[in-house]
């Protein structure tokens, strides 16, 4: 009896991490831009169990070493082991399944370290224009993404598998269509229902027939490289619910900082704009920060208080966040 060869299993370790620069939500972009056509990607590296004892340990370890930064918050996403992450479907090379993570820094700390390791922040809605929502509704929705979600919702093939919701029906709910509000979580089923139609690039680049019988196809935002714009919408979507329940803004935030300050890093990592005067009463409500007794005059006009976290909210209830209501 002759046994089939097994193909080996690599394990990766990749890692979005993400910070607030300028009231933008960036993203550590890979310095190596050598390989797949020069995409932007994150960084990535290899979990090795002779030096690392915890994959945690090993991201810390190699992300320090390709970026010189020095991460805070870390928390595992999920594992990436789709068929030809990393390699064309015909290639008998190892496999490779990564472990994503989404980890928060501050700067301007670490954009030096960062910069002379050849890496940098972008900002991720570069990857994801149509989940701004803070001056308006994406024009890209309505003049681009939806007409063409429509028409695809409108066909479904014979041989296509069913599903529990239709076509029509998870456009409606992930793109807040018929009346309903826009759920700013679901970063992740959105692009999974663009990547389904064939309307981003890594579609046609995976093979997928939906994105191989169309012709040029529109840029809905950049592409990167293997799976790892998938890999950025689920960081972004679970930062995103973070905020309500777990006080995770304030590993963005400097030690001590104003009102309008935290307000601008919230509306930035949401994607929505918050009314000035709900936000304070939020915070207030939330008990999240106390006075410092000092003010800061950095934006020229009149002083503004200065605030910190108040630390001791993580004991007093089990779920201390900023449960911001769903948009109108």
């Amino acid at each position: 009896m002759v046994e089939a060869a097994l193909t080996p299993i690599e394990i990766g370790l990749t890692a979005a991490i993400v910070t607030v620069e300028g009231d933008e939500p960036a993203i550590l972009i890979a310095g190596d831009g050598a390989k797949e056509e020069a995409r932007a990607g994150l960084p990535f590296g290899p979990f090795d169990p002779l030096e690392h004892r915890t994959f945690e340990m090993g991201l810390r370890a190699w992300v320090a070493a390709q970026t010189g930064l020095t991460v805070g918050y870390v928390e595992q996403l999920y594992t990436f082991g789709d068929r030809g992450r990393h390699v064309e479907a015909e290639d008998r090379g190892p496999h490779i399944v990564s472990v994503g993570y989404l980890a928060l820094t501050r700067l301007p700390e670490s954009a030096a370290a960062v910069r002379a390791a050849g890496a940098g922040f972008e900002p991720w809605y570069r990857f994801f224009p149509w989940e701004d929502w803070r001056e308006t509704k994406p024009p890209i929705l309505e003049d681009t993404i939806l007409p063409l979600l429509r028409e695809w919702s409108a066909h479904v093939p014979h041989k296509e598998p069913s599903r529990a919701l239709s076509r029509r029906e998870r456009l409606r709910l992930c793109f807040a269509q018929g009346g309903l509000p826009w759920d700013e979580e679901k970063v992740l089923d959105r692009y999974e229902l663009l990547y389904e139609a064939g309307l981003v690039e890594e579609a046609r680049r995976d093979g997928r027939e939906s994105a191989l019988v169309r012709g040029k196809l529109p840029l809905l935002g950049e592409p990167m490289r293997f799976d790892h714009r998938r890999i950025l919408a689920t960081a972004i979507a679970r930062l995103r619910a973070k905020l309500k329940y777990r006080p995770v803004v304030f590993e963005l935030m400097p030690p001590e900082f104003t009102l309008t300050e935290l307000q601008r890093t919230v509306e930035a990592i949401s994607g929505r704009h918050l009314h000035k005067q709900n936000f304070r009463r939020l915070v207030e409500t939330a008990a999240l920060v106390e006075p410092t007794g000092e003010t800061s005059t950095a934006t020229g006009g009149r002083p503004a208080a200065l605030y910190r976290f108040r630390r001791e909210v993580v004991q007093e209830r089990p779920a201390p966040g900023l449960r911001l209501g769903a948009r109108g």
